[in-house]
């Protein structure tokens, strides 16, 4: 949720603030230590079409193409009007008048009922709170709509959205959240016609206003931040009882998170290692912790401005760890920009793609730079 104060983001990089209580065996020495705390932007999408005081642009999802990487593309939402499919060079490709779309996902290997199998892209709708469904072309990225009008939530305002595949079952799910903080799970399955059709199994929920949610397809976990609290971590496989835990330092307890809690996405590693990225609108700054165990606060980092501008207010972001060709041999990210300006001009928003190995570096020793595991085989 973008709000209309600007604030200036000073992080301080000293050690003994950002290696916050090891909870388990890990030694201290071999906790990643934070020595920098800003990158800048390697490259940066069109602007939305929007007027520049719209919050207009939303929430992007990285998607991988199966036999090419380096022709993988940016899926991504204008709140106000559709979704834009932007390639790696950052030029718009396609634009779908869908609406009023909020948060984005894709996923892999979908069953479409007739023995075949391709990736899908999903998003919250919040006019007619409804979800919907694309299918990608592997050939060239564009979308074909696939939902029809089955997707019709209960819930008042819908907002945030994530998918799941089960690594125990093989289903595929679809978790859309309220700005009461009801969340809905979905079920998917094809129709014969090559349509979707889904059916909610579980109905979770925080207290107040969530929005950002991401999936672990492989450890089974849905994290749901609660916007002006922190960040919740439920089983996603649909249970009867799903009783959350709350990730430590995910509120203002630490100093370097400041509300909103924002848009949240996950760094696959092989071997169940990896990153949960998320954004801290209020500080201009995206938190960084450990994607196993207890969910360990490892630091913070800002894309400030460069020969690109730096970043501001941020809602939605991704990452890949794949090797996406060039300057993202070690995969990017990519978050948002709420402010965007151009020299002292200020544009409609767009969207900021940064190096996943220039922010690995900010750390000593580094991230991990992990080619190896793929999200989308």
């Amino acid at each position: 949720m973008k709000t209309n104060i600007y604030y200036a983001i000073t992080i301080i990089c000293i050690s003994s603030f950002l290696i916050l209580g090891c909870k388990n065996d890990k030694d201290i020495s071999e906790t990643p230590t934070l020595i920098n705390s800003e990158v800048v932007a390697d490259l940066e999408t069109p602007p939305v079409e929007a007027t520049s005081d719209m919050d207009a642009a939303d929430d992007p999802a990285i998607w991988i193409h199966p036999d090419d990487p380096t022709k993988s593309l940016i899926i991504a939402t204008n709140k106000k009007l559709g979704i834009a499919v932007y390639n790696l060079q950052g030029d718009e490709l396609y634009f779908y008048p869908a609406g009023d779309v909020n948060n984005i996902d894709v996923r892999y290997g979908f069953e479409f009922g007739n023995g075949e199998k391709g990736d899908i892209a999903a998003c919250s709708e919040r006019v007619e709170n409804k979800i919907l469904f694309y299918r990608i072309n592997k050939e060239d990225g564009s979308l074909t709509e696939i939902h029809g009008d089955r997707f019709m939530s209960d819930i008042p305002e819908v907002y945030g959205f994530s998918l799941y595949h089960s690594p125990n079952s093989g289903k595929f799910y679809a978790f859309m959240n309220g700005k009461s903080g009801i969340i809905e799970q979905w079920e998917l399955s094809p129709f014969e016609d090559g349509e979707l059709t889904g059916t909610i199994v579980a109905t979770l929920n925080v207290d107040t206003q969530p929005e950002g949610m991401v999936t672990d397809d492989e450890m089974g976990h849905l994290y749901v931040g609660e916007e002006e609290l922190g960040i919740w971590k439920f089983n996603a496989e649909p249970s009867e009882v799903n009783e959350p835990v709350f990730i430590s330092n995910s509120d203002t307890s630490n100093t370097f998170i400041s509300y909103d809690v924002e848009g949240l996405t996950i760094y696959y590693a092989a071997n169940n290692k990896g990153y949960l990225i998320a954004s801290s609108q209020g500080n201009n700054s995206y938190a960084i912790f450990e994607r196993g165990g207890d969910n360990e606060y490892l630091g913070s980092f800002s894309i400030v401005d460069g020969i690109i501008d730096g970043v501001q207010e941020t809602d939605g972001i991704d990452v890949i760890n794949l090797n996406l060709g060039g300057q993202f041999s070690k995969g990017l990210f990519i978050a948002q920009d709420g402010e965007n300006f151009d020299g002292g001009s200020i544009l409609p928003q767009n969207f900021k793609v940064v190096s996943w190995k220039k922010i690995a570096n900010l750390f000593d020793p580094p991230l991990l730079t992990d080619n190896t595991y793929n999200i989308s085989k």
